[in-house]
């Protein structure tokens, strides 16, 4: 029972799956659920304008001279993540329900973490100014292409429906917010770094948006539209499309003649999606839709990601170590 000490909880996921539980029990209705919408739109904006305000292009700009890794992390995370998406689709299309479907494409088109990213390729004894241009630049990027791939890919499912309302919609939450925060850094770049705190900001917002759109989702009879063996498949894909990637970011960096550093980076940026940036996205995005159960594949898809990048990473510092 020694290796249960050494398994980290996620307080993070441990927040959401609470405020999950305690939406299913007890939905916002009526004037609250009018409040709560408000709510959550407020935090959206408030979460995008602090990733502005984090994230400096000076940076990220400064580090494409790299570009062959950057070009390769994108790549896995815009494209071969997204065409595994579609395949699973397709693949699954008489076995799960078309919101647990939606909720696995979207899983794929969201962008790459940028805390865990950097952190694991630190202890793993990677590139790390290589994740940190890349992370960033995946999140920078993915304020627009996450958007226009959801309206390339998604507008058939039904499940997603680009009108002049959700683009003002999306303007006003995510891309405005963003850009605000960007133009601010030369008076809030320096207070965000120096409040770590803040962060409670981001996971309070995101805490936020899974409480209304579970709340809305039982409104809607949400989880008569699903089973266990939906759930059930749901894990097993979602470990699946994992386990997948972690081996091929590993084996394509190398055949690409990426040295052992840049391949680690490769790897823990390249198989990572954001929790923080996905489900606030989700809630633009996918606005009047039921929510909670689309949301679902990238909650799995994170806590198993944290699970075997933390495995990874210290087996990689060990092995350097050893050497």
């Amino acid at each position: 029972m020694s290796w249960l000490s050494r398994v980290r909880i996620d307080r993070f996921l441990v927040a959401i799956i609470i405020a999950a539980v305690v939406a299913s029990i007890l939905p916002a209705s009526g004037v609250w659920a009018d409040v709560l919408g408000w709510a959550t739109s407020a935090a959206i904006a408030l979460l995008f304008f602090l990733y502005g305000a984090r994230l400096s292009p000076a940076e990220t700009l400064a580090g494409l001279r790299h570009w062959r890794l950057h070009a390769t992390i994108l790549a896995f995370t815009y494209v071969l993540f997204p065409l595994i998406g579609l395949a699973l689709v397709a693949a699954t299309r008489t076995v799960l329900s078309p919101g647990l479907q939606a909720g696995l494409l979207y899983l794929t088109l969201v962008p790459s973490t940028v805390q865990s990213s950097i952190a694991f390729t630190s202890i793993a004894r990677g590139n790390v100014a290589g994740a940190v241009v890349s992370a960033s630049a995946s999140n920078i990027l993915g304020v627009f292409l996450t958007p226009l791939l959801c309206w390339l890919l998604m507008s058939g499912t039904g499940q997603v429906a680009f009108t002049t309302s959700t683009i003002i919609e999306i303007v006003l939450q995510i891309f405005l917010p963003f850009v605000l925060g960007q133009l601010s850094r030369r008076w809030t770049a320096g207070y965000v770094a120096a409040h770590p705190e803040l962060k409670l900001v981001d996971r309070g917002s995101i805490v936020l948006v899974v409480y209304s759109a579970f709340s809305e989702g039982m409104r809607e009879g949400m989880w008569s539209q699903t089973s266990a063996a939906d759930l059930g498949m749901l894990v097993v894909l979602s470990l699946l499309i994992l386990a997948v990637m972690l081996a091929l970011t590993w084996s394509v960096a190398r055949r690409l003649g990426f040295n052992r550093a840049d391949a680690i980076a490769i790897q823990f940026c390249g198989t990572k999606k954001s929790l923080a940036s996905g489900l606030p996205m989700a809630g633009v995005l996918f606005a009047g839709q039921p929510l909670g159960l689309l949301m679902l594949p990238l909650v799995l898809f994170h806590q198993a990601q944290l699970m075997a990048c933390s495995a990874l990473a210290g087996r990689y510092a060990r092995s350097t170590t050893d050497a």
